[in-house]
């Protein structure tokens, strides 16, 4: 009887040890300019009193370009550049007329999306497979899906007249800049508005390039005007006189501010502040499947996102497993280059985020937690690093638990009954969004129903669409953007339509 040949012997793979890769450099041949003025008017112009600021490369800390400083004087050439298009060309222009612009647009970014996703990831710190694959698909996608919104405002809001409110004043903060800037800027024109938009003081280069985009598509003048500068020149913003819509991404500290400023006058607001989203993860779910997808919602992006799951619920009897998953695939993630496609996480995007990352670090331990970080080296050369780790025996108390760390860190919290995973989740102040891991979908439902965020993912995390409305509530805002609720932020509903 003849024997069976025998298989080939399978080399054991060591899942525990991060695999090396060798290098994968993105080509960084991109117009990056030494200087970057204002964009006003359809011209990019010299602010008045010549003032500017460098804002630097995250990974290296080395200068990258330097920016024009928009002074009070520039502020108002911009806004009365935004009321001269909107009493004239822009506002006379037919819906569908706007939408072709709006179209327009969209080709052009699809067309220069790996050039801006260059340019987003060096002057951001987000891996290149983020800005790339993520980013800008994200905001093609938006100004597609407003453009087919511009000439359809009557069915949007039914037996009413939609008017556009008239000049939009913009806040976008640093972590998504180029999505936050189609987040507000596309369902503003589509309902006939213009824009005064001011991008992040450290990461504004992709708003100018946007810029030659609009240019180069047409867009009349004024329509959308850009001015970069720090925080005064967004107070001076809100304050305008001249703007009569404020949209506003960041802090929960400054959005209280702005609230204040625009009560008692007529402006429109909305705003979409800051999170501290919980992943609840239920003893029947797929462990492997929940562990990748919180992976994806606090690491990969460095915790840079107002709705990463930075805190996660685990049930008492999957503890142990769900962490040890965690800490295995803790190790395998490559922090580096962000131009790399082969990184997962990248650098911090200021000195002073990491500084505060920190800080907020050091108070988990020194109120008794335990901190586990990936053994990934530091780059050398310079930059903002920060290892991915996560807390263990974190109490509700403790200031990881609580406070917005925009970082990637995790925090680890246990619950017994699904009753008491709704009430850690509810337990704080802010309500941006939430993600539920389990195989049940009456579960789901229910306690969607039961979670205090405006968003909340089912066994995903992290998953965006322009048709679907994204905002919070409690201390993280109010208003949507996106979606069909996103337009009525754009628009005074009068009485009168078809």
């Amino acid at each position: 009887m003849k024997e069976k040949p025998s298989r080939p012997s399978v080399p054991e793979l060591n899942f525990g040890r991060a695999l090396e890769y060798a290098p994968s450099p993105e080509a960084t041949s991109v117009p990056l300019r030494k200087r970057y003025d204002l964009f006003i008017d359809g011209e990019f112009v010299l602010p008045t009193d010549g003032a500017t600021y460098e804002t630097i490369n995250p990974a290296t800390g080395k200068k990258l370009a330097t920016l024009a400083e928009a002074g009070p004087a520039d502020l108002d050439r911009a806004v009365e550049a935004a009321r001269r298009a909107l009493r004239g060309p822009w506002g006379s222009l037919a819906p569908r007329e706007r939408g072709k612009y709006l179209f327009r647009i969209a080709r052009m970014i699809q067309e220069r999306s790996r050039e801006l996703a260059i340019l987003e990831t060096m002057d951001n710190g987000k891996p290149i497979r983020e800005t790339r694959d993520i980013d800008l698909p994200l905001v093609a996608a938006h100004f597609f899906y407003h453009a087919g919104w511009a000439d359809k405002l009557a069915y949007a809001f039914p037996g009413r007249a939609a008017r556009p409110i008239g000049v939009a004043g913009q806040i976008i903060p640093w972590n998504f800049p180029l999505l936050m800037m189609a987040w507000k800027i596309a369902p503003a024109l589509a309902c006939g508005n213009t824009v005064v938009l001011k991008p992040a003081e450290t990461t504004s280069i992709t708003a100018l390039h946007l810029a030659e985009i609009f240019q180069d598509a047409g867009l009349p003048k004024g329509v959308v005007n850009i001015v970069t500068g720090d925080g005064s020149l967004g107070e001076r913003i809100v304050r305008h006189p001249g703007i009569d819509k404020i949209a506003f991404t960041g802090s929960t500290e400054v959005g209280k501010s702005i609230a204040k400023a625009v009560a008692g006058t007529p402006k429109k607001l909305t705003l979409e502040l800051g999170g501290k989203a919980a992943h609840i993860v239920m003893e029947d779910a797929s462990l492997d499947e929940a562990v990748e997808g919180i992976v994806n919602g606090i690491y990969f992006n460095q915790g840079h996102v107002c709705c990463a799951g930075s805190r996660l619920l685990v049930q008492e009897g999957i503890h142990d497993a769900v962490v040890e998953r965690l800490r295995h695939r803790l190790q395998t993630l490559r922090l580096g280059d962000p131009l790399d496609k082969n990184t997962d996480v990248g650098a911090i995007h200021s000195a002073g985020q990491l500084a505060k990352i920190n800080e907020l670090v050091a108070s988990g331990v020194a109120e008794g937690a335990c901190l586990v970080q990936s053994d990934c080296p530091i780059p050398e050369g310079g930059g903002f690093w920060f290892r991915p780790g996560y807390f263990t025996g974190v109490s509700p108390s403790h200031r990881i638990a609580r406070e917005e760390i925009f970082g990637p860190v995790l925090s680890i919290l246990t619950f017994r009954t699904p009753q008491e995973a709704i009430e850690r989740a509810n337990n704080t102040a802010y309500g941006l969004s939430a993600g539920i891991w389990t195989q049940k979908g009456s579960r789901i439902l229910k306690m969607a129903s039961q979670l205090k965020a405006g968003v909340v993912w089912a066994n995903t995390y992290n998953k965006f669409d322009p048709a679907s409305p994204f905002g919070g509530y409690k201390e993280s805002g109010f208003g949507r953007e996106g979606g069909l609720q996103g337009l009525s932020a754009y628009v005074r509903v009068e009485s009168g339509g078809r």
